[in-house]
């Protein structure tokens, strides 16, 4: 397959519990001609795969603005970032982690008509929500929404699960819980996740879709 006829992806985040899956599951896939993935540091354990391309860049501060068009001419984009009030330092700097530079990528990639854009958001995300964190994924799920993607799957992940690089104690406290809570608020493993996103994009999945961490907790892994 050439890469003219084959799937073209870019995946943003590619450096986090989920894009990594995200990559390496894409290319697994025969269909998939092209991987890109645009992240801020190197990445230090990239599958070693001829179709696998990696653009080193600085997003932050309209640092995405001077991307080339033509990266973003692709058949599908992950968008995989995400970050905590914590790591991120205050509200505003969270928000334009996990809202301003997520949605700039989408409508730049909307102008190159790009199909699908599927997204990792976070289980309870609502625009008219009192809890900040949910209330800003719930706003950048509305706005690119308004964009007019042919296709946009949305997945809702409760507690991820995984082989972080990073040390979250709350993550370490509730784990062993996890699995005794009711379906929609049960861990889920970043496979998972990262299968139930390419799967959608296989499968060509059309229209506003949204999977909730119930659905999400019964994909194979």
């Amino acid at each position: 397959m050439t890469e003219t006829s084959g799937r073209r992806a870019l995946v943003v985040g590619a450096s986090g519990l989920v894009g990594q899956e995200i990559v390496r599951q894409l290319l697994a896939e025969p269909s998939v001609a092209r991987v890109t993935c645009l992240v801020r540091r190197p990445l230090t354990a990239a599958p070693r795969d001829a179709r696998l391309h990696v653009v080193q860049a600085d997003l932050a501060d309209g640092g995405a603005l001077t991307l080339a068009p033509s990266l973003f001419a692709v058949d599908e984009l992950y968008c995989a970032l995400g970050s905590t009030i914590k790591k991120a330092g205050s509200q505003d700097a969270f928000r334009k982690v996990d809202f301003g530079l997520p949605f700039q990528l989408a409508s730049m990639a909307r102008a190159q008509g790009m199909p699908h854009f599927l997204l990792v958001s976070a289980l309870g995300a609502d625009a008219a929500s009192r809890v900040f964190y949910s209330r800003i994924k719930g706003e950048l799920e509305e706005a690119i929404a308004q964009l007019g993607f042919p296709g946009f799957t949305v997945a809702r992940p409760s507690m991820l699960l995984g082989d972080r690089t990073e040390f979250r104690l709350g993550e370490v406290l509730l784990k062993p819980l996890s699995r005794l809570l009711p379906a929609m608020y049960r861990g889920v493993f970043a496979q998972q996740v990262a299968a139930a996103l390419v799967g959608a994009a296989r499968d060509g999945a059309q229209g506003h879709r949204v999977v909730e961490n119930a659905e999400l907790v019964r994909v194979p892994r």
